[in-house]
């Protein structure tokens, strides 16, 4: 099964939070990574998520990453963004 990892960078200006956990997240730049698998079968090459780790950076010191929903994120980033 062929898979695929991209990173991209995403900036809130403030502190955001994340359903399922209790405390916000620092605002700053984050990185995002998905992971994606080949959907076999179909007569066209097509991928599906499997994985969304959001990579965040500490506020005074190492970071953590967690496991994040597509939606829940994109949501995050609309509030951050009004």
């Amino acid at each position: 099964m062929s898979k695929r990892s991209t990173k991209t960078t995403v900036h809130f200006r403030r502190p955001f939070s994340l359903p399922g956990f209790p405390e916000p997240f620092p605002g700053g730049e984050h990185v995002v990574e998905t992971d994606e698998e080949a959907i076999e079968g179909v007569s066209f090459l097509a991928y599906q998520r499997v994985l969304t780790l959001l990579h965040v950076r500490g506020k005074n010191g190492p970071g953590m990453t967690v496991t994040a929903e597509p939606g829940d994120l994109d949501a995050a980033l609309a509030r951050d963004a009004a």
